[in-house]
């Protein structure tokens, strides 16, 4: 990771959870290679063994000695309760994503991200977690039109998935008013990076478009294209959650922040950086039109974060634009697709 010290370098016992998703896996990352201790929590529904296992080999093995994972499920108190114990913060990433998916399945989702994310608040609460912080989302803004999108001004969600992350939000601030828990609430908006899954039906934007491009098969893109997205890399999202978990500062606890870069992309202009990133590595990649096709239900036409408050109360300087994080992701997918080329059939 680009993080090279955490703000403070006192070793404490931090709790991933979805820790063998993509971001869950890069703050293991991060955290191990900072002398930290981490407890990480996944029942691998959408996260992957293979994240974990790219983290072991990267961190070492001395590293990774600090490091415990527990296989469970945050819809099961017990669960949750096993994993906080003797935690000084958590960091609370799993979650069922996706808006279709929620609009498919709203009690699945719901399952998961309302009555998982209570059991974590009440284990943590009952385990004397110091602080929580947390995955929100920034479909909490809903048909809100205002630009760019600031923290206390939000509108009507618009998906079961964007119900269940205000609810969070809600629950987080609840706990922190009639228990004492220090929550803290990242509203992360459009994230990618390295080991994001390009596969299956709810695969995010960037990793699916990627995908496509490699096998030389045209992207679909949801209406006229013109659609914008403020598209955050991993490692801008990694620093967010290190702020969030060590701030000292009275002013920035039981808070709810964007986490962004702070830049409109449409999803041509995507398409089209995409593209000249993969055929800069690949000469055997095409160049395709994408296909459009209807609006996707419960989609929101425009997203720009301000990430001014995270700025001034958590420090947050995000160093990766899209451009920069494009870069460095392609590279890795290209990467994927030749290690697995290179080994042979059985």
């Amino acid at each position: 990771m680009h993080i090279d010290q955490l703000p403070s370098s006192k070793p404490r016992c931090w709790l991933v959870t979805g820790s063998a998703g993509f971001i869950g896996s890069h703050l293991i990352e991060t955290l191990l290679r900072n002398g930290q201790s981490v407890v990480s929590l996944d029942n691998f529904s959408t996260g992957h063994q293979s994240n974990l296992d790219e983290v072991r080999r990267l961190v070492g093995e001395q590293a990774w000695a600090r490091h415990r994972f527990i296989r469970g499920d945050i819809v099961n108190l017990e669960d949750c309760q096993r994993a906080c114990e003797g935690v000084d913060i958590v960091l609370h990433e799993a979650a069922l994503g996706s808006v279709p998916r929620s609009i498919e399945n709203p009690l699945g989702t719901h399952a998961v991200n309302a009555t998982g994310f209570l059991n974590m608040l009440v284990a943590a609460r009952d385990a004397g977690v110091s602080r929580f912080v947390y995955a929100a989302s920034s479909s909490t803004y809903g048909d809100h039109p205002g630009l760019p999108k600031v923290e206390d001004l939000i509108g009507k969600p618009l998906s079961p998935y964007a119900v269940t992350k205000y609810l969070n939000e809600l629950y987080a601030d609840v706990f922190s008013r009639v228990y004492g828990l220090q929550t803290i609430g990242l509203r992360y908006f459009n994230v990618f990076g390295t080991r994001q899954d390009p596969n299956g039906p709810y695969a995010a934007v960037i990793p699916n478009w990627a995908k496509a491009i490699r096998m030389n098969q045209p992207c679909m893109i949801n209406g006229d294209g013109e659609t914008t997205r403020d598209f955050c890399y991993v490692d801008n999202v990694v620093q967010a959650n290190i702020l969030a978990g060590t701030t000292s500062n009275p002013e920035a606890i039981n808070q709810v922040y964007n986490v962004a870069y702070g830049e409109q992309t449409s999803l041509n202009t995507l398409h089209q950086l995409l593209t000249q990133e993969i055929m800069a590595l690949d000469s055997s990649v095409a160049s395709k039109s994408p296909i459009y096709r209807d609006f996707r239900k419960g989609d929101v036409r425009h997203s720009l974060a301000d990430i001014s408050k995270a700025k001034r109360l958590l420090g947050y300087r995000p160093q990766f634009s899209v451009r920069a994080g494009l870069n460095i992701a392609m590279k890795w997918y290209v990467k994927q697709d030749v290690d697995v080329a290179a080994v042979p059939a059985l």
